[in-house]
């Protein structure tokens, strides 16, 4: 099935880029006005740091398992060992679900962002679609932005992981420039007032934390890829997380100090109207633009990685068609796989906005259901196996394990109907409800075909996958 190997080729720097990359993203760029306007200054800033601390405690389960398992697939490993392959199957195919969906929405967020720069380069109306004009030079600018993207991904790791650094780069440069700009040039008076609607503006702005901090799991993605003693793939995806976290208050800051609550309100793109107003002219807003979209590549970037590996696991465990387990012969990268996360970047612009949000949404409840799952099983293994060697060992395991469980089931339930962040009714639901039908069908053929194979492929790659003989660290 494989015709090459996975090569243990990342460092430290290229490992921390990656995740801390896919997740500031563009978010910060457009929704950080909005954080303000529903919740305040200070309460934006305490519902990031709450949804801060629930993400942490779920990245501190990944980061345990990832030094105690770093084979490729992740959550698909730990899922395995703790519930076998129905458990596997249901995890890592709930977060596909969410890779995938923001790989597709990148595609689009990509020539959305361009008219920032350029206002009227829509020409060719094709056609209307979920209440939005899909424009032909548009749509073009998507897909164009696909292919490259798919490309680079195919050339190697590597190749992934220089982009990665090199944007990341910039993106911190442009956004440290916003937040000493705003702390220099800023008023506090601007961050009145510090709280807006109480709890039910905080609520608001939490409910969207889960999907600004997705990405730290692609490290665990990649395992297999990481030139780096077992402990420290804990230690970084840990630190991308407390990167992240920090990242965003701080954004939520400068913001609420450049701008007026009237002037936020009034903005489309708030970040770039602070950068225009604490430097004294419209290139710094334009200069955040352009760092805007080095977070659509990022993003991009890693979650195809993360996604093509999570498909790779699957079609290597026998769980997914075969030719999806393919590897490159010169590359060593899961081509196929990562030509069909591409494929369906390819396509999305066709589809418009409208039609991304609905799948961005859908998509967001399978990661957090991955995250679940995930948790659940860093406790089963805890208690099952404690004799398992684990470089990163958490202190106080039990605690943080049903800490990260409880706030991950908690915020599936915000999905719910009823709940202000509830998925939209038909659309929302039916593409939550289609993947589910889709996976089922690959699970009871997988059942039919393979029987049993799954656990042996796992159970082998567990037995020759990695070294026991490391120190552990304890966080």
């Amino acid at each position: 099935m494989s015709q090459g190997n996975f090569v243990r080729v990342l460092n430290n720097k290229e490992v921390l880029a990656l995740a801390f990359g896919a997740m500031i993203g563009w978010g910060w760029v457009v929704l950080a006005g909005g954080w303000v306007q529903s919740a305040g200054a200070l309460g934006a800033m305490l519902a990031f740091a709450i949804g801060g601390v629930a993400v942490i405690l779920i990245g501190l389960t990944y980061a345990e398992l990832a030094a105690a398992m770093p084979l490729t697939g992740g959550e698909h490993v730990y899922s395995h060992r703790a519930f076998g392959m129905g458990g596997s199957f249901l995890c890592t195919w709930a977060i596909i679900l969410g890779y995938i969906s923001v790989v597709a929405f990148e595609a689009v967020a990509l020539p959305t962002v361009i008219e920032h720069l350029f206002p009227n380069y829509k020409v060719g109306l094709m056609w209307t679609f979920a209440g939005s004009e899909v424009y032909f030079t548009w749509a073009l600018v998507g897909m164009v932005g696909a292919v490259v993207m798919t490309w680079i991904n195919i050339l190697g790791i590597k190749s992934s992981a220089l982009l990665q650094k090199v944007v990341t780069l910039l993106i911190l440069v442009v956004g440290i420039m916003l937040i000493t700009g705003a702390l220099f040039n800023g008023e506090g008076a601007n961050m009145e007032p510090l709280f807006v609607s109480g709890a039910k503006g905080m609520l608001a702005v939490l409910i969207m934390t889960p999907f600004m901090f997705v990405g730290f799991d692609v490290i665990p993605q990649a395992a297999e890829e990481i030139d780096l003693p077992y402990k420290q793939i804990g230690r970084i995806l840990v630190i991308s997380v407390v990167m992240a976290v920090a990242w965003y208050i701080a954004i939520i800051l400068a913001v609420s100090l450049a701008l007026s609550a009237e002037e936020s309100a009034a903005s489309t793109l708030a970040a770039a109207d602070a950068m225009t107003t604490v430097f004294g002219g419209s290139w710094a807003g334009k200069l955040l633009v352009l760092a805007g979209i080095g977070g659509i590549i990022t993003s991009w970037n890693a979650f195809l990685v993360g996604g093509s590996r999570a498909i790779y696991a699957m079609a290597h465990a026998r769980m997914l068609p075969a030719f999806l387990g393919r590897m490159h012969p010169r590359y060593n990268t899961p081509v196929n796989a990562i030509l069909m996360v591409g494929a369906l970047s390819v396509i999305a612009p066709l589809f418009g906005r409208g039609a991304l949000v609905w799948l961005v949404d859908a998509g967001g409840l399978g990661i957090v259901v991955a995250y679940a799952a995930v948790a659940a099983s860093f406790l089963v293994l805890r208690r099952r196996e404690p004799e398992m060697n684990r470089p990163f060992y958490v202190r106080n395991g039990m605690a943080v394990g049903y800490g990260a469980l409880i706030l991950a089931v908690g915020i599936i339930f915000l999905y719910m109907p009823g709940s202000p962040a509830a998925l939209v009714w038909p659309y929302e639901w039916a593409i939550a409800g289609g993947w589910a039908v889709i996976g089922l069908g690959f699970y009871l053929w997988a059942r039919a075909v393979h029987p049993g194979e799954s656990a042996q492929v796992v159970s082998q790659e567990l037995r020759t996958g990695h070294s026991d003989k490391e120190d552990p660290v304890t966080a």
